[in-house]
């Protein structure tokens, strides 16, 4: 018997995705109102459209029904989540860059898209704008580490297992972006920079 819907908080991935591969859409569902938001940060780090954002987080949930067989319950959905968005998000920004500047859509990414705060001061949205910039500056597999780094505060050994490629890389993949970022925003000093990509997300 299904449970009822005042117990689905209590109900674990690993029981909603064997849900899931038995057709089950409200599983999906649930999974779905569970990790919308990483996934939506994710492609919206990645690829800086909030459109395009939307559309993927809506094609990530559609291929996790597609492909739940293809997944083992025992393992963290999180790790698989943010596989998919990142390839799905390379994909479509290199469709992109085929008719369109990446930085132009940056600078019109509007300023606040995950917080419902009061709007910004011009002085925070303009630090904003730059940052915007000096992400998609970077190249792709750079800044889908910075983006699991500082937008989804994952370690470097659970960026390097979602990645598939050694703990070396990872860091020097970071250390590049981090160098990057830091002297595209020439104002900021280290512990500026993360805290702007903090409060960025």
């Amino acid at each position: 018997m299904e449970r009822g819907k005042g117990n689905v908080e209590s109900i674990p991935d690993s029981e909603l995705i064997v849900k899931l591969q038995a057709n089950s859409l409200d599983a999906l569902g649930v999974l779905y109102d569970r990790h919308r938001n990483l996934v939506y940060r994710t492609a919206l780090a990645i690829t800086g459209d909030p459109d395009a954002a939307s559309d993927l987080l809506q094609d990530v949930f559609l291929r996790l029904h597609r492909f739940a067989h293809h997944i083992d319950p025992a393992r963290p959905l999180e790790s698989w989540l943010y596989r998919m968005t990142a390839n799905l998000a390379y994909t479509w920004i290199k469709r992109r860059r085929r008719w369109l500047n990446p930085l132009e859509d940056m600078a019109e990414w509007p300023v606040g898209g995950w917080k419902d705060s009061p709007a910004y001061h011009l002085e925070e949205e303009e630090t904003t704008r730059q940052v915007r910039e000096a992400i998609s500056s970077l190249p792709l597999s750079h800044r889908g580490v910075v983006a699991l780094y500082y937008v989804n505060d994952l370690s470097v050994q659970e960026i390097a297992e979602i990645m598939e490629v050694p703990v070396g890389t990872i860091k020097s993949r970071l250390h590049y972006g981090r160098q990057a970022l830091k002297k595209h925003l020439g104002f900021m000093d280290g512990g500026m920079l993360c805290e702007t990509l903090y409060e960025f997300t």
